[in-house]
């Protein structure tokens, strides 16, 4: 590769956080270069002479939002335009973080903080579009896959996942349809304990957990849209 070409990693790290009035929805997490600066920007930089991609992505994370927590990591795809980055050209090998909702991730420093996806700052370059991709990935892999071990706590009631699904996907799951669904597809198992009473009163909800910390395709000719 010629020297007049940088070698870049850019991470988009999601969690499903709580957002006001707005219950639940998908973060991403930034950070800016400066404290005067008001563009900001996906976790990244250059690789490192003995990094390996994943490696890099991982320690620019933590060097720049004190995230060392990473549920699922993989990589998304290679952004190439000549001219992404100016001055000098810069290649950048993107990827998808997942943190789970109940894993304490709130960077250390004001230079970093979680976003809601659908109000997102000005960001650097290709950044948004990497958001957007990264989003997309997490979409589709959310109807043949289970991947939203990454997402959910240990142990969870069906209406608390059904809100990561809604938040990841953008629009309302069915709690009873989704149970239907991923217990078909052996996703979720009951651990035979239940949760605590919400504030209406009621029957304690019973609990579930993931049947795998790890991912897997559960339903390869699953639409990217299922209907949940």
């Amino acid at each position: 590769m010629p020297s007049s070409v940088d070698v870049e990693v850019l991470t988009a790290v999601f969690q499903v956080r709580e957002c006001g009035d707005r219950g639940h929805t998908l973060h991403v997490l930034l950070h800016r270069a400066s404290d005067d600066s008001d563009t900001w920007r996906l976790p990244g930089g250059l690789v490192g002479d003995r990094d390996t991609l994943p490696t890099s992505a991982g320690r620019h994370l933590g060097e720049q939002a004190d995230l060392t927590r990473v549920a699922h990591l993989e990589q998304l795809s290679v952004f190439s335009d000549p001219d992404r980055v100016p001055a000098r050209r810069t290649i950048a090998s993107t990827f998808l973080g997942l943190v789970p909702r109940d894993i304490p991730a709130d960077p250390a420093t004001a230079a970093a903080a979680w976003f809601d996806v659908d109000d997102l700052p000005e960001l650097a370059g290709d950044h948004r579009d990497i958001v957007d991709l990264a989003r997309q990935r997490l979409a589709g892999k959310l109807s043949y896959t289970n991947i939203a071990f990454a997402l959910a706590p240990g142990t969870f009631s069906m209406s608390e996942l059904s809100e990561i699904y809604g938040a990841a996907l953008g629009y309302p799951v069915d709690a009873t349809n989704l149970l239907r669904i991923l217990s078909r597809r052996g996703v979720v198992v009951a651990t035979g304990t239940v949760g605590r009473t919400g504030r209406t009163g009621g029957r304690p909800p019973s609990l579930y957990a993931f049947a795998d910390s790890r991912l897997r395709v559960t339903d390869e000719f699953a639409t990217l849209r299922p209907p949940l």
